[in-house]
Formats: structure tokens, C-alpha cells, sequence
């Protein structure tokens, strides 16, 4: 809270909001793979996918330089062999960067974020969208453009089920080829 990379109010919640959610996702990542969480920002999904998925590796892209500070002290912290921090917007690394899975959490709405994370997976890859409550709406008012960005599938799936209270309600857009 005191670097402003959550809300005060959500510091009550951080566990089961944030943490256990982001965990939650890990189920949905093949392994191994590379991974890009988009707008990483806090960290979140992330560095808990990082510290969940050894064989994964994840780059952590943030184009603000406080967040990216503090990412940088996070992987330094815990440790973390498999994850990296580049400081970047999606739209200047598109074609540079090439993962199999491409993670996001409070980016963007549903069409603009699939444009900004289609250009940083590569053709058949995943892109992982955790979106909440309204995730069927933004897949219905997004279908049009999913479709002209070339995504081959979209589904809303449950993660964490049995596991997380509540599930984590996640966009899974499958890139074209």
C-alpha cells in the first residue's frame, strides 16, 4: 500500500482477492513454458505464478518504472530464478516478445487488452484473461473485435474450483495460427 500498487481497501482482502485468485490461475498454465503476465504492476498473477511454476518462465512486462522497481526487489527477494522484469508497453514489444501463454489482471477491457496481449503470444498460444463477475459480458461485447484479432477460441473458465473461495473467473482466448 505505501508504494500505491493497491487500494487501501483492498489490504483486508489481499489473501483471498488477490493472492489465492492469482494462484488459482496456475492451474490453467501448461508446463513448461514461457510466460508474459502483461501489466504486472503489483505482481499479481505474475510473481505468484513464478513462485508456483518453477518450470515456467515468466517475464513480468510493466511499463512504469516504480512498479518495475518494485517487481525487480520482489524477484531479487524471493529468489526467483525463473522470472524477469522488462519495463514496456505491450504495443512497443508486439513481435519482440513470443510466449506460449500470455496472463493479465485488471489491464483492460476485454477487446483492447486481447489486442494488446495477441501481439505478444505466439499463433496457437493462450492468452489468460482474469476478469470476475462480468467476464461473459465482456466476452459478448468483445466478440466482434476477438474475431478480427484472429482469436480461434474464447471460453470463460473457473479456476481454483474446490480449491479457492470463490473460483477465479478467467478469459481464455486461443490465439489463431
Amino acid at each position: 500500500m505505501a508504494r500505491g500498487l493497491i487500494g487501501p481497501r483492498e489490504v483486508p482482502r489481499l489473501w483471498e482477492r488477490h493472492l489465492l485468485n492469482s494462484a488459482a490461475v496456475a492451474e490453467l498454465v501448461p508446463r513448461p513454458c514461457a510466460l508474459v503476465d502483461l501489466g504486472s504492476g503489483a505482481g499479481l498473477p505474475g510473481i505468484v505464478l513464478a513462485l508456483l511454476l518453477p518450470d515456467v518462465t515468466v517475464t513480468l512486462l510493466e511499463p512504469m518504472l516504480r512498479r518495475v522497481t518494485f517487481l525487480e526487489e520482489c524477484v531479487h527477494a524471493l529468489g526467483l530464478q525463473n522470472a524477469q522484469v522488462r519495463r514496456g508497453r505491450a504495443e512497443d514489444l508486439a513481435g519482440q516478445l513470443a510466449a506460449d501463454v500470455v496472463t493479465a489482471r485488471a489491464v483492460a477491457p476485454l477487446d483492447r487488452l486481447a489486442a494488446l496481449a495477441l501481439g505478444l503470444v505466439r499463433p496457437g498460444g493462450t492468452v489468460l484473461a482474469i476478469k470476475g463477475a462480468t467476464a461473459r459480458q465482456e466476452v459478448a461485447a468483445a466478440r466482434r473485435a476477438l474475431g478480427r484479432l484472429g482469436v480461434r477460441s474464447v471460453d470463460v473458465v473457473r479456476a481454483g474450483g474446490g480449491k479457492v473461495d470463490p473460483a477465479a473467473t478467467v478469459v481464455r482466448l486461443i490465439a489463431g495460427p
